[in-house]
C-alpha cells in the first residue's frame, strides 16, 4: 500500500468520501518526502469525476498559508471540485518551487516531476477529471504554474498566475503540447516580482502575455473592460485584457491591477496593496471553469443569454432583465467565494432581494456567467 493511502487510514480517511475533508499527505519522490494539503468539499463524493485545483504557494512561504491566503475552499464547496496545496523544498532556510530563479541554478529538485507524481497518486485514490487539471499560484506559485504549461502540458489543463511571471529559462524551454489558456494578475505597483520584469531573472509582463498570445494563436488585438472602482479606498483599479480567437477556442487573459501590490486581490489577509475591486480565486475559478484540457468547455443553450442587472449598486433589491425563454438556475456568492442564495430565474424578468445582506461585493453567477453585484447602505 503506497505511503499517501497509509496516511489517510491512519486518519481515519475511508472510501468512497462522506464528508468535507483536509487531509495532510505526502509521497515520496527523488528519494524524497514531499509533503501536500488536500481539500476534499463534502459535494465530491467519488461518485463523478470532478475537477482539480493545484494551489502552488510563494517563495518563503508554504501550503499552509497559500490555503488560507489564496482561498478556494468556498468556492470548491459549491462548485464542486479538489483542491491540493503542494510543498516546496527549503533553499536559504526558505521554501520554494524550483523555477530557474538566480541562485538556485544549482538545485536539482525536480518540481515538475513531482507535480507530475502527485497528479497520478490523487488520481489513483479520487474521481478526478483529468481533461480538467488546473495550475494556479502566488508569485513563485505563478512562476511554477507557468513552468508546468511549458513542461507537463499533457496534464495541465490552463493556468493562473497571480503576481507570478515566467523566468527566461521557462520561457527558453517551453515546449507546450497543446493550446493553453492563460490568465495573468498582476499589479503595476509590485515591487517584488517588478511589472516590467528584470532581465536577469523575470520577464516582463507585456511579454509573458506576447508570448502566450501567440502561442495561442489569439487574435493580435484584445478587448479591454475595465472594473468597477468598488473600492474607492485600495488605491487601485482594474483593467481585464482579453485576447480571444485562439486556437481550441482559448483565451490569453491578462487583470492589470493598476496601482495594485505583490497581493492577492480581495484576500481574507488584507495586505497594503490588495486590490478589492475583484476576487482573484473567484475570477480564477470563472477562468478555469470554461476550459479542458481540448480547449473551451460550451454550454450551447447558455451561449445567447443577455442579461440586463439593474440596479447596480442597489441598496436592497437587484431585477434582472434576460433575452432567454428557459429557466435558468443562480447562485450569489460573498466577495470570498461563500454561497449565500441560489434560486431559479422562471420568467425574464425576475427581481433578487438583497435586503438582509450587509453592504458589500458579491458575485452572482448565472448559467455560465459570472457579475459583479455592488451592495450599498
Amino acid at each position: 500500500m503506497n505511503q499517501t493511502k497509509i496516511l489517510l487510514l491512519l486518519l481515519g480517511f475511508t472510501f468512497p468520501i462522506s464528508a468535507q475533508q483536509t487531509i495532510n499527505g505526502s509521497i515520496t519522490h527523488d528519494e524524497i518526502q514531499r509533503n501536500y494539503i488536500l481539500y476534499i468539499p463534502e459535494i465530491c463524493d467519488g461518485s463523478t469525476a470532478v475537477p482539480l485545483v493545484l494551489n502552488f504557494h510563494g517563495y518563503g512561504s508554504n501550503a499552509t498559508q497559500q490555503m488560507f491566503y489564496g482561498d478556494f475552499r468556498d468556492i470548491a464547496d459549491t462548485e464542486g471540485f479538489l483542491l491540493v496545496y503542494p510543498e516546496g523544498t527549503l533553499s536559504n532556510g526558505d521554501q520554494f518551487w524550483n523555477v530557474g530563479f538566480p541562485g538556485n541554478t544549482s538545485s536539482t529538485i525536480d518540481d515538475v516531476g513531482f507535480t507530475e507524481a502527485l497528479i497520478d497518486e490523487l488520481a489513483n485514490s479520487y474521481a478526478i477529471d483529468l481533461d480538467r487539471v488546473y495550475s494556479t499560484g502566488m508569485s513563485n506559485g505563478g512562476f511554477m504554474s507557468f513552468l508546468l504549461a511549458c513542461q507537463l502540458s499533457e496534464k495541465i489543463a490552463a493556468v493562473a498566475s497571480v503576481t507570478g511571471s515566467m523566468t527566461p529559462d521557462t520561457l527558453n524551454d517551453c515546449n507546450a503540447q497543446h493550446p493553453t489558456p492563460v490568465l495573468q494578475i498582476h499589479g503595476t505597483n509590485d515591487s517584488v516580482v517588478p511589472y516590467d520584469g528584470n532581465s536577469t531573472w523575470t520577464l516582463p509582463i507585456v511579454d509573458l502575455v506576447s508570448y502566450w498570445v501567440n502561442y495561442n494563436n489569439c487574435e493580435a488585438t484584445p478587448t479591454t473592460t475595465t472594473f468597477p472602482d468598488l473600492d474607492l479606498s485600495d488605491g487601485s483599479t482594474v483593467e481585464h485584457i482579453i485576447y480571444s480567437g485562439g486556437d481550441n477556442g482559448v483565451t490569453t487573459e491578462h487583470m492589470k491591477i493598476i496601482g495594485g501590490g505583490h497581493t492577492w486581490p480581495s484576500s481574507a489577509i488584507t495586505l497594503p496593496g490588495t486590490n478589492q475591486d475583484i476576487n482573484a480565486s473567484m475570477e480564477i475559478w470563472h477562468f478555469f471553469s470554461r476550459f479542458d484540457i481540448n480547449g473551451i468547455l460550451s454550454v450551447p443553450e447558455f451561449d445567447n443569454i443577455q442579461v440586463n442587472i439593474y440596479p447596480n449598486p442597489t441598496n436592497s433589491n437587484i431585477n434582472l432583465s434576460l433575452s432567454f425563454s428557459k429557466e435558468v438556475n443562480y447562485e450569489l456568492f460573498s466577495l470570498l467565494g461563500k454561497q449565500l442564495i441560489v434560486g431559479t430565474i422562471k420568467s425574464n424578468n425576475q427581481e433578487i432581494d438583497l435586503s438582509n445582506l450587509p453592504p458589500n461585493i458579491y458575485y452572482l453567477k448565472l448559467a455560465n456567467q459570472v457579475f459583479k453585484i455592488l451592495k450599498t447602505n
